[in-house]
């Protein structure tokens, strides 16, 4: 693994606890009446996606191993083009019940880095 690696990784790890925060004692009518606070996350969503992009052309063999990183990229795609279908119960379920293991896969690539 290279630097390039380290970097995406560090970027999906970093992101995940900024949008982490961005919801942080929120409950899902709180998320849904409050449009800031969607952007900003579907942003770090998007942020997310983007850095598994790029780190599948920079390590392929680091990226097989993130679970389900394939629909990770497509929600990414999902955000970005397809906006006006974002279902605020899907993005909550992934907060909700997703982000841990993409951060627990992406903490330990790094360790193996260091």
């Amino acid at each position: 693994m290279n630097e390039s690696t380290r970097e995406c990784l560090n970027d999906i790890v970093a992101t995940v606890e900024e949008l982490l925060g961005f919801v942080s004692g929120m409950t899902y009518r709180q998320y849904v009446s409050d449009r800031k606070t969607q952007a900003a996350v579907e942003r770090k969503f998007e942020i997310v996606g983007e850095a598994l992009n790029r780190l599948s052309r920079v390590d392929p063999e680091a990226l097989a191993q993130i679970r389900h990183y394939r629909s990770i990229i497509s929600f990414r795609n999902l955000l970005a083009h397809g906006y006006d279908s974002v279902d605020d119960r899907v993005v909550w379920g992934i907060i909700e019940s997703d982000l841990d293991q993409l951060t627990s896969d992406a903490v330990a690539l790094l360790e193996r880095l260091s």
